[in-house]
This record gives C-alpha cells, sequence and structure tokens, in this order.
C-alpha cells in the first residue's frame, strides 16, 4: 500500500505534468523481461493511481502482457520535462491482471472506436498488409452495430503494486535530488541517493 505522503506527492507532480500542456501527462515507459531475460520497454497510459498501486490497459496477448506472464516484476518511468527543472518518477514492482469488474469498467469509457479496435487488433503478431487490419475493423462495427461493444476476453488491465520508488527533481549543473521509498512490507522507508 502506498503511503498517503507518497500518493499525494505524485499526485502533486501528475497535477504539474497536466497543467504544463503536456500532451500525454499519462504516458510511463513501462519495462518487462520475457522468459529469457531479454528487456522489452514501450510507452502506456496511467488510468488509474490509488493506494493500491498504477493502473494500465492492454491486450492480454500482446507481447507485454506474454512477459508479464513470464517474469511479473516490472518497472514504470514518468519523465515530465516541462516542470520545474525536469521531473522523473520511478516505480518498480509486481503486476498482476485487474478484475474483470474493473476491466468491464474501465472498457465501457472507451470511445467507441477503441472498443472496435480492441476487438481488431491482434497485438504484436505479425500483420501481412494494413488493409487486412482495416477490414477487421470494418467486420467489428458491423457486428456491433447499433449494440454497445462488449470488452473482449483478451482485453483488460493490469495493477503495478510498487515496492520502490523514486523521486528525480531535475537541478542546474544536474545536482539533482534523489528520494528514494522502498516497501518493507509492513512499512516504507526514505532515503536521499546523490544524484
Amino acid at each position: 500500500m502506498l503511503t498517503p505522503e507518497i500518493l499525494d506527492t505524485f499526485r502533486g507532480l501528475l497535477d504539474e505534468a497536466k497543467a504544463s500542456g503536456d500532451r500525454e501527462p499519462t504516458a510511463m515507459n513501462l519495462a518487462t523481461v520475457d522468459g529469457t531475460g531479454r528487456v522489452h520497454s514501450r510507452i502506456v497510459l496511467l488510468k488509474a493511481v490509488d493506494e493500491h498501486g498504477l493502473q494500465f490497459f492492454t491486450n492480454y496477448e500482446s507481447d507485454k502482457a506474454a512477459q508479464i506472464g513470464a517474469h511479473d516484476q516490472v518497472a514504470l518511468c514518468f519523465h515530465w520535462k516541462a516542470i520545474r527543472e525536469g521531473i522523473q518518477v520511478r516505480f518498480e514492482g509486481r503486476a498482476t491482471k485487474t478484475s474483470a469488474e474493473v476491466s468491464d469498467a474501465y472498457f465501457a469509457s472507451r470511445p467507441r472506436g477503441s472498443q472496435i479496435g480492441a476487438w481488431a487488433s491482434k497485438q504484436s503478431r505479425e500483420l501481412p498488409d494494413r488493409q487486412t487490419f482495416d477490414e477487421r475493423v470494418a467486420h467489428y462495427e458491423k457486428e456491433f452495430e447499433g449494440r454497445d461493444v462488449p470488452r473482449p476476453p483478451h482485453w483488460g488491465g493490469f495493477l503495478v503494486v510498487p515496492d520502490r520508488i523514486e523521486f528525480w527533481y531535475g537541478a542546474t549543473f544536474r545536482l539533482h535530488e534523489r528520494i528514494v521509498h522502498t516497501d518493507h512490507g509492513t512499512s516504507w522507508s526514505s532515503q536521499l541517493l546523490y544524484p
């Protein structure tokens, strides 16, 4: 469980990033490791954060989901260049699937085009040509015409439960400030790090 102090600090920084005009303030780098030990990273979007952790959503048949299935330890990194002298926030911890109810609720809030896309995309699989994908989109548009689009069974959320969080505050001459918070199971500790 994130402490109120950690959660308030992160939410305050996220609010600053949103107010700064950043086009994607919720964008975060997600790093995963596959079964062979190869590291992968990509940008995903934060959809919720609370004392339990951070949520993002994806296709459960994607490469990222397979990597999480093989090795559930992940890392997230936010980088907001437009606020202060630049800020990074890093989270490390375990990723688990969200409940069907959480996934259903978020899926229902998505734009219809994104809902159709979740059905049409075989995420991370080889695509012979763009026309094939466009035809799949058209197929699902027709299939769900005139009714709500249900959540595909292969699509849902992940909750990242962090056990290590670092706030990195940029400063001139690279004299940055770094504060790391570590979960010890029953309590968190905080420590300054050299830049």
